[in-house]
């Protein structure tokens, strides 16, 4: 397929709605025309990409209704929902171009974006609770060091003593979700005695070995 197959589709699409269509109109790919509605600009590539998106930015400094047109692809799918989710936040329209014909699935349009509250203050709370910066940012396959895991390191310190009482451990080391992390014991370095007390596994040991300098660290704050 070449970039130019798109614009005859695109063209009967336009006119369908009494639209005038005429194409490159200075560095416009399509330029649309309906009395005397605000002009509708397409911008078309093969794929959908930062050049298309770029393209449809610039010519948002002369025209609102910006559309960018791409065929539906294999990858298509894969990526839709994050391409809705950039072309609404950039108030550009979508059109897609199939067998079927054109189908709009975006229109241009003001977007006030609306802030998830519960996901951020999660993000807060991981960002107050973590000691120091453990992670390096950027790097992939290796386990996060997160304030939940820190805790499971305090309580495992505690336990290397020997057997004691989830309260006992929640006041001694200031996790105050103690009990319900040994309980739960997401990384098997817990295990429950008796109701309410806790000892350490031979997995708990191992990974206190494996993070020794970060025990050092949680036993200095």
């Amino acid at each position: 397929m070449r970039e130019a197959d798109l614009y005859a589709p695109l063209k009967a699409y336009l006119e369908a709605q009494g639209y005038e269509v005429k194409a490159e109109i200075g560095d416009c790919d399509i330029m649309a025309r309906r009395g005397d509605d605000p002009p509708v600009i397409v911008e078309m590539k093969l794929s959908f990409s930062l050049a298309l998106v770029m393209q449809g930015v610039v010519r948002q400094g002369l025209f609102d209704h910006v559309y960018l047109a791409v065929p539906v692809s294999k990858g298509w799918k894969l990526r839709y929902r994050d391409i809705i989710a950039l072309c609404r936040r950039l108030s550009l329209g979508l059109l897609a171009v199939g067998p079927k014909g054109v189908e709009a699935h975006l229109d241009p349009g003001p977007y006030a974006p609306k802030l998830k509250a519960k996901p951020a203050a999660k993000l807060l709370r991981e960002f107050e609770r973590r000691v120091g910066d453990p992670n390096q940012g950027g790097i992939t396959g290796v386990k996060k060091m997160t304030s939940y895991r820190q805790d499971a390191i305090r309580c495992a310190l505690h336990l290397q003593a020997g057997p004691c009482k989830a309260s006992v451990v929640a006041k001694a080391t200031g996790v105050l979700r103690a009990a319900a992390q040994m309980r739960d014991d997401h990384y098997g370095w817990f295990e429950r005695m008796e109701r309410g007390i806790y000892q350490l596994t031979p997995m708990g040991q191992a990974a206190l070995a494996d993070y020794a300098e970060m025990a050092a660290g949680l036993t200095e704050t």
